[in-house]
């Protein structure tokens, strides 16, 4: 019957392009192949994670619409932003490596002469509507068309805090090569980038780009876009190496032990960008706290304080009912203590590793008060959210 559709690719016209694509053919078979997939799913190190909030519904509605508390999860004042300019990246940095976090878990790298963007999110919102979802808590530091030429843009996995298409679209028309977990090619295709442009790894695969090595290393997260999450693209943590530096970019992780193994396979690290950011009692298997963050560097680095932390996932986007500016004071504290290098920039200011770190609390001009970072003795930290600090608060008065 003439102009008739079958139902099922009615529903396919509907579904929003962000969504992305699933993987199918050769990629899927390959994903099928991975040591690291069973039992129809990726399959995550140290044993299953909880990938949805524990507790019920009505528990984590009560955090999240808290009147009292509620306001504490965004700035109270504008975010200080470095309005980061072409000037500021058109010379080279003069150690050989350059950092310049953008917020959340974006992050230019400048390693070894070449040029390394992680997880690029310049979108107003992340999620894949235009209306609704997560929306920015300060601007992109300078516009993507400023940042100049990319040789390679490197994706963590494909939630839409990492994997932005309005960004991935733009980026597509250069000719900046694409490093991926394995499946996550399929959103990139399926939104212009040619598949010659693509490098889709494995856990322990690595490819070369120019003189770079990258490295795809275990995580400990889960993947999904659409309404059925089905766990068919890979989630990875990146080991980026050059001729004289090395990085590390943790994506999205819970803490595990195998960042022991990654650091004595990869490291020590020049710096380490790590995820610290939107923790919460909820979920612990799948996001780091602050002192988990530290400590993931810590192994990552052969147990001992080295080179630079850097945190991320955090200041940009209200994803969890903890204090906006906690992570970054925790964080701060946590740091001191062990006697780790920290680099607190503000989003968008560039700085070298090797050399003056930014360490000012720069948060607290557009903050109310961070209540301390509190331990048991003789304890290790358990993942704290929310509800711990709420308790630890209530003893203080």
């Amino acid at each position: 019957m003439t102009g008739w559709r079958s139902r099922s690719s009615g529903l396919s016209a509907l579904r929003p392009e962000a969504f992305g694509a699933q993987p199918r053919g050769e990629r899927l078979a390959r994903i099928r192949r991975s040591p690291h997939f069973a039992d129809g799913v990726f399959q995550n190190p140290g044993g299953t994670a909880r990938t949805r909030p524990s507790g019920s519904t009505l528990d984590l509605a009560k955090v999240f619409l808290d009147k009292d508390t509620r306001p504490l999860r965004s700035p109270a004042g504008t975010v200080p932003v470095h309005a980061t300019t072409y000037a500021d990246l058109a010379q080279p940095p003069t150690t050989g490596l350059r950092v310049t976090w953008m917020g959340h878990s974006s992050v230019l790298v400048e390693i070894d002469g070449h040029r390394v963007l992680f997880d690029p999110v310049w979108g107003e919102r992340c999620s894949p509507f235009p209306f609704a979802g997560p929306r920015r808590l300060h601007p992109v530091p300078l516009p993507l068309a400023a940042l100049g030429p990319v040789d390679v843009v490197v994706v963590s996995h494909d939630h839409y805090d990492h994997l932005d298409m309005p960004t991935i679209k733009a980026l597509a028309g250069t000719d900046t090569v694409f490093a991926v977990p394995l499946g996550v090619g399929a959103h990139l295709e399926h939104w212009g980038v040619s598949a010659d442009r693509l490098r889709e790894l494995d856990w322990h695969e690595s490819t070369r780009v120019g003189g770079l090595t990258l490295t795809a290393t275990p995580a400990r997260h889960f993947c999904g876009r659409g309404l059925r999450n089905t766990q068919h693209t890979l989630w990875a943590s990146w080991s980026v190496a050059g001729e004289e530096h090395r990085v590390y970019h943790s994506g999205d992780t819970g803490y595990f032990d195998g960042f022991r193994e990654i650091g004595a396979a990869h490291g020590p690290f020049d710096v380490t960008m790590v995820q610290l950011g939107a923790y919460s009692e909820f979920w612990p298997d799948i996001h780091m706290t602050p002192e988990e963050g530290l400590r993931a560097h810590l192994d990552l680095q052969g147990g001992a304080p080295h080179g630079v932390l850097l945190p991320i996932h955090w200041g940009t986007f209200n994803l969890a009912p903890h204090p906006w500016a906690e992570p970054g004071e925790w964080t701060k504290e946590a740091a001191e203590e062990a006697g780790q290098a920290l680099a607190l920039p503000r989003p968008g200011e560039p700085f070298e590793p090797a050399g003056k770190l930014p360490a000012d609390a720069w948060w607290r001009s557009a903050s109310a008060p961070v209540a301390h970072l509190r331990r048991r003795p003789q304890e290790r930290p358990a993942p704290v959210g929310f509800a711990r600090t709420e308790a630890d608060l209530a003893g203080e008065r």
